[in-house]
């Protein structure tokens, strides 16, 4: 078999053809059923259809949460991207921004259409007379995975909707095949029995062993995983109990959402998490360590450790450890990473845009050296220093020479910040190892840097492109992304990570503070903390409660110890832990949390400024102002759609 992500271009034609509408039924211009299952061959590249149907995630224009919650931000000359127009609030019935419904784009095409091509898939793969019945149980797994993962996806972005469990015969009539939105339970149940059948089977393999032909294809631990992940968001408020859609109601004039929560469902999450994590482990996914980072050249602890934390995000799908699903059918090559890039020297490649950017509020986000919100850290309170951390500038020294350019200026707010602060993220005068030439120094105190203000050369390429706050998301430049020399700049694609260890552990850690009897002043169950822990020990922290008992403030020391502590602590590593991943965008939304914390001015830098000082370049400066309201946590279905089905009813507020 060819990869996953090499497939036929009558198949993909097909493809595109079939997305103007998910009730269609058979389009034309497509290779004959009889065609695309004659053979293993054929069969193998109409799998492959069915995996480039899969939502794309490395792309902001057709990932809602790429820019959703403003992690990331795009500069104000390419504010009408369909992305940013989503993220500000400027959705609509009549042309949806980022439409997985019922798409006629090629950039964003609808999910019931490869829904449908997936029950096309398993109603017709028991015809292929040449394949072994190991190998068509296997891709039958697959194929209801990937139907899983569709219906989920549309269930998060939509809420209640059609489920499409069998195929539609040719001859139904139009009157037959209008269908009705089903109640959320409903709708989980379905992709829940998908993934219980498709583990019974015990059909997929534990890992990929020929990685030349069959790297992307999915194994064992992922339908344990989507299971672990579904689990936790039916349990979760905005899908549980939801008793603010009590007039949300479908045909038959009944709540679409369960108006009692059901406090079982986090500990039916909390065991899918653990099964989960036991079968990652058992099949070598965990976290990605320092050691199975391959260096080069000698570095320091600290720009091994930065390296290293950079790599579990970016990696090659064959080489990260901590990948359980990444999304080949669109990885996150230049697409993505020439926006991320800051120019390292005055004559780098225009095609290194910086055109995304990181706000203030996510700078804030990440903790303290000492493993601390910096609102709770003990040191960051004294001397009004975190009152004051975007007004004072401070020199670079030989204590941060790893991660500052020592003799230079920068924000307070760049000093004393944990790790994942220096992997995540570029700043002006912020150490960048790596992604250059001439950027991988025997002395790593040595890396370049970017010089962000204005008038130097890593402010701005031309007048549209340039980075708008000052913060670049080097999380997500793979480090073998780099330039040749100063002008030809050549990029390592790799999987945009969908699912990836640390976030299961997180999962796992907070269902099973959730599931703990008791209200939100009970003792904590001491698993939470293992796992907690595990991806902090990762980052060079120390655990939760030392870390608390330690560092914090007074009256935040024995924050860890009561469920609802952990539940404030879990969710910002989950947002630090995650952060420019996409993740936290589905997260406020199943909390219910979006609502009051995305209402907000998004801020940088004042990158029009070339005087460093706090009243010139280093001034928070409103750059867009974001809003969020209750009708935002469920896209609108396309008026298009409810044309063609009466039947149909919309997401309130729309």
């Amino acid at each position: 078999m060819k990869s996953i992500i090499k497939y036929s271009i009558c198949l993909i034609f097909a493809s595109l053809v079939m997305s103007c509408n998910y009730l269609d039924i058979i389009p034309d211009n497509i290779p004959t059923l009889d065609d695309a299952f004659a053979n293993r061959y054929t069969a193998e590249q109409y799998l492959a259809t069915c995996y480039w149907g899969l939502p794309k995630a490395a792309g902001w224009d057709q990932n809602p949460a790429f820019l959703g919650s403003m992690e990331i931000i795009m500069n104000p000359n390419f504010r009408t991207s369909g992305g940013m127009r989503h993220a500000l609030g400027e959705d609509n019935p009549t042309s949806p921004v980022i439409n997985y419904w019922g798409s006629t784009a090629t950039a964003i095409r609808s999910l019931y259409a490869g829904i449908r091509e997936c029950n096309t898939f398993l109603d017709n793969i028991g015809r292929v007379q040449d394949l072994k019945s190991d190998e068509r149980d296997r891709m039958i797994a697959e194929v209801k995975t990937i139907k899983a993962w569709m219906h989920f996806y549309l269930i998060t972005y939509y809420g209640p909707i059609c489920p499409l469990r069998e195929s539609t015969p040719i001859n139904t009539s139009t009157t037959g095949i209008r269908v009705y939105r089903e109640k959320i339970d409903d709708c989980f149940a379905y992709v829940l029995e998908l993934l219980e059948e498709v583990i019974a089977s015990d059909a997929l393999p534990d890992r990929i062993t020929n990685r030349t032909t069959e790297l992307g294809r999915f194994t064992q631990a992922v339908p344990y995983a989507l299971k672990a992940r579904v689990l936790t968001y039916w349990a979760s408020d905005l899908f549980n109990g939801n008793t603010d859609y009590s007039t949300f109601r479908d045909h038959k004039g009944e709540p679409f959402f369960n108006q009692v929560k059901d406090p079982s469902r986090w500990s039916l999450a909390a065991e899918a998490c653990k099964k989960a994590i036991e079968v990652c482990l058992a099949n070598d996914i965990r976290l990605y360590q320092v050691e199975d980072y391959m260096q080069t050249k000698p570095m320091s602890d600290t720009t091994l450790l930065i390296n290293t934390l950079r790599s579990a995000v970016s990696d090659q799908q064959n080489t990260n450890v901590e990948l359980i699903f990444g999304n080949t059918g669109y990885p996150c090559g230049s697409n993505v990473q020439r926006h991320c890039l800051p120019r390292f020297e005055a004559g780098s490649a225009a095609n290194a845009t910086s055109r995304l950017a990181v706000p203030l509020h996510i700078v804030d986000l990440f903790y303290s050296s000492n493993g601390l919100p910096l609102e709770d850290d003990q040191g960051w309170l004294e001397n009004d220093k975190y009152n004051t951390r975007f007004e004072t500038l401070r020199v670079g020294d030989d204590m941060h020479r790893y991660v500052i350019q020592p003799g230079e200026v920068t924000s307070q707010v760049n000093f004393d910040r944990e790790l994942r602060f220096y992997a995540a993220l570029g700043f002006d005068r912020g150490k960048w190892y790596g992604n250059h030439y001439n950027n991988e120094p025997n002395n790593d105190a040595e890396a370049m840097f970017p010089m962000a203000r204005f008038s130097e050369f890593s402010n701005r390429v031309a007048n549209n492109e340039y980075n708008p706050t000052g913060y670049w998301p080097k999380k997500l430049v793979n480090l073998n992304t780099r330039w040749r020399d100063a002008n030809e700049l050549t990029y390592l694609s790799y999987p945009y990570p969908d699912m990836r260890f640390a976030d299961l552990l997180l999962l796992a850690a907070e269902t099973i503070n959730e599931s703990t009897p008791g209200d939100d002043n009970v003792a904590v169950n001491p698993e939470v903390y293992s796992y907690v822990d595990m991806v902090r020990e990762r980052a060079g922290l120390e655990g939760i409660v030392e870390t608390y008992q330690k560092y914090a403030i007074a009256d935040k020391k024995n924050k860890p110890m009561t469920k609802g502590g952990m539940r404030e602590i879990i969710r910002r590593e989950r947002k630090v832990e995650l952060s420019l991943e996409g993740q936290d965008y589905w997260d406020q939304k199943r909390w219910k949390t979006a609502h009051i914390e995305l209402n907000r001015n998004i801020q940088g830098w004042n990158v029009t400024a070339e005087d460093p000082s706090p009243s010139a370049y280093y001034v928070p400066t409103t750059i867009y102002t974001k809003r969020f309201t209750l009708r935002d946590y469920f896209a609108p279905i396309p008026e298009s759609d409810l044309i063609n089905n009466p039947q149909l009813v919309q997401n309130p507020g729309w």
